[in-house]
């Protein structure tokens, strides 16, 4: 990811909406939400919703696709990975303890959970 992604993926997650809706796709995983259940779980009327979605897309933070007459909306996970990745390129500057925190959670976050 370059900077100017950065700044535009950055730009569409600074809008308190746009943030919810990504988290909640990330949550929701590789099957996505359709738009609708979307706007439910953000408490946002359709058409914010969209145009909220469409934001978000442009800045390659999430994908769509067509399932009969829905829309289903997924994070685009290999476009928020490179966007941590671009945020932690040059952070450890030769001592890697500095990220050892930032692996830690992520093993933990994606750590399966009781029920699997």
């Amino acid at each position: 990811m370059d900077e100017k992604q950065a700044l535009d993926a950055f730009g569409a997650l600074s809008q308190d909406t746009r943030l919810r809706i990504v988290r909640a796709l990330v949550m929701a995983g590789d099957g996505g939400m359709p738009a609708g259940a979307i706007s439910a779980a953000v408490d946002a009327s359709s058409s914010r919703t969209s145009f909220h979605l469409g934001h978000l897309e442009r800045a390659g933070l999430i994908s769509s696709r067509r399932e009969a007459r829905s829309i289903v909306y997924t994070a685009n996970f290999a476009g928020l990975t490179g966007l941590v990745e671009f945020l932690m390129r040059d952070c450890c500057q030769g001592h890697p303890a500095v990220i050892a925190g930032v692996t830690d959670a992520a093993q933990a976050c994606c750590a399966p959970g009781p029920d699997a």
